[in-house]
C-alpha cells in the first residue's frame, strides 16, 4: 500500500540540527519511507492508495526506548520506603531484597500474568510515541524462567503494534540456588545461551558488571560466549562504581554501555574508538537519588553518541514515560532538548544496532509520531500530559 502524508512540520533529524521541513510531505510505500520533502516537490504524476492531511502538525521519528526491563512479577514499593529511611541500593541487595525479590515474584507468576502486566507497561510507553522497545530478561535467573521472560517479550512484539528487540540479561544477579558460587552461575549462563539463541529468543546479550553483581572477568566470559554465537553485547556499566566495564565492553564491540555515572576517561576513549553508544538513564539516577553525574561533556568531546532510555524496572526506575526521561536528561544531565530527542530516536536505534529507523529519510522504516506541539523542544519541556496524537509503525497507523 502506498500512502501520502502531507502538510506536516517534519522534524527529520537526518542531519545536524532539527532538520525541519515546513509543509513537508512523506510518501510511504509498504513499511518504508519512499520519499520525503517539501509539499511542492511531490511528483506530479503521483498515485497513492490513501492520503492524509496532517494539518500542520509536528512530526518526528517514532521514539526508541533502548533499555527496559518490562517483563517481571510483583513490585518493590517497600524498598522505596526503605531507601527513604536511609537504606542504600547495596544494603537492600545484600539483605536479599532488590533483584532477588523480583526474581521470586517472576518465577511464581504465570506466563499470562507476565504477559498481561508487561503489555500494559508497553502500552503506556507506546501512548507517548514509542515505536521500538528493547526488553531485557534478567528476572528469571534460571534457563526455564529466562526463556519464559524472553518468550513473553517476543509475544509483545507479535501482538502489539510495536517493534521489540530482546536482550538476554541472565547475568543480572546471583540467584539464591547459586549463593557463594558466582563462577558456577556464570558457567550456567554461558551454557544457556546456545539454547536461547537457537530458539531465536535473543537479539543481544547484556550483563551487570558491578561490585554487587559480576566482576569484569565474569562479564568477559559471558561476552565471549555471546560473541561466539554471533550475538552483539551491551553492558550495565559504571553505575555504582568504576569497574572499567565500559572499556571491557568496548573491546567486545558493544552496541552500548548503560548508566555510566562513574565512567572514566579511559572508558570514554574506549567507547569512542569502538563506536559504542552511551545510554544514559536519568530515571534511575533520580529514583536512587544519585549525585555522581555521568561525564556528559567528555562524551560529547569524544564524539560518543548519547542515547536516553526509561530503564523501566521495579527497583530503580518504575516510571513509564520516555518523555519524562527527556526532561530529566535535560534538567539533571544538562543535555539540550535536541540531544535528548536524538537520544530517544537516532541514538536509541543505534544502541540496538537498528540502522533502519530513528530518522525520517527515504529507505528508513516508516515509524513516526504526530504531536500536538509547536516545536520539537517541547517534547523535553512538558511532562505529565499526552501530546502524541497519531503513531505510524512500519507504515501502518496504530489504532
Amino acid at each position: 500500500m502506498r500512502t501520502l502524508w502531507r502538510n506536516g512540520r517534519l522534524v527529520t533529524l537526518a542531519g545536524s540540527g532539527w532538520c525541519t521541513i515546513e509543509r513537508g510531505a512523506m510518501i510511504v510505500d509498504g513499511p518504508r519511507l519512499q520519499w520525503i520533502g517539501h509539499d511542492t516537490g511531490l511528483p506530479r504524476d503521483l498515485q497513492v492508495d490513501a492520503e492524509h492531511d496532517l494539518g500542520g502538525a509536528l512530526v518526528t521519528p517514532g521514539l526508541v526506548d533502548c533499555h527496559t526491563h518490562l517483563v517481571y512479577g510483583g513490585q518493590r514499593a517497600n524498598e522505596f520506603e526503605m531507601r527513604l529511611q536511609g537504606a542504600t541500593y547495596e544494603d537492600i541487595a545484600r539483605a536479599g531484597g532488590g533483584i532477588r525479590s523480583t526474581v521470586a515474584a517472576t518465577r511464581a507468576a504465570s506466563d499470562e500474568t507476565l504477559f498481561d502486566s508487561a503489555a500494559a507497561r508497553a502500552r503506556a510507553l507506546m501512548a507517548e510515541g514509542v515505536t521500538t522497545l528493547e526488553i531485557k530478561s534478567g528476572y528469571g535467573l534460571a534457563l526455564q524462567h529466562e526463556a519464559r521472560c524472553l518468550r513473553v517479550a517476543r509475544r509483545i512484539g507479535r501482538e502489539l503494534p510495536v517493534s521489540v528487540s530482546t536482550t538476554c540479561l541472565a547475568a543480572h544477579a546471583l540467584p539464591p540456588e547459586f549463593e557463594g558460587r558466582a563462577d558456577a552461575y556464570i558457567d550456567a549462563v554461558c551454557a544457556w545461551l546456545p539454547a536461547l539463541h537457537a530458539e531465536r529468543l535473543v537479539d543481544a546479550v547484556d550483563a551487570f558488571c558491578e561490585n554487587i553483581a559480576f566482576t569484569p572477568a565474569q562479564t568477559r566470559r559471558v561476552f565471549d560466549a555471546a560473541r561466539a554465537l554471533g550475538l552483539p553485547v551491551k553492558l550495565h556499566a559504571e553505575q555504582l562504581s568504576d569497574q572499567d566495564g565500559a572499556a571491557l565492553a568496548a573491546g567486545h564491540q558493544a552496541l552500548s554501555c548503560d548508566h555510566l555515572e562513574w565512567l572514566s576517561a579511559r572508558g570514554v576513549r574506549a567507547m569512542a574508538a569502538a563506536g559504542t553508544v552511551a545510554v544514559l538513564l536519568p530515571g534511575a539516577f533520580y529514583f536512587l537519588r544519585e549525585t555522581k553525574l555521568p561525564p556528559v561533556q567528555a562524551l560529547r568531546d569524544a564524539g560518543v553518541p548519547i542515547a536516553i532510555a526509561s530503564d523501566h524496572n521495579p527497583g530503580s526506575s518504575p516510571g513509564l514515560s520516555l518523555l519524562l526521561m527527556l526532561n530529566m536528561a535535560c534538567t539533571l544531565f544538562r543535555l539540550t532538548p535536541e540531544e535528548a530527542l536524538r537520544g530517544a530516536t537516532v541514538n536509541g536505534a543505534r544502541a540496538l544496532g537498528l540502522a533502519d529507523r530513528g530518522t525520517l529519510a527515504p529507505g528508513k522504516r516508516a515509524d513516526f509520531a504526530v504531536w500536538a506541539l509547536e516545536h520539537p523542544n517541547e517534547l523535553a519541556y512538558w511532562f505529565g500530559h499526552q501530546p502524541c496524537r497519531r503513531v505510524v509503525v512500519a507504515g501502518e497507523e496504530r489504532r
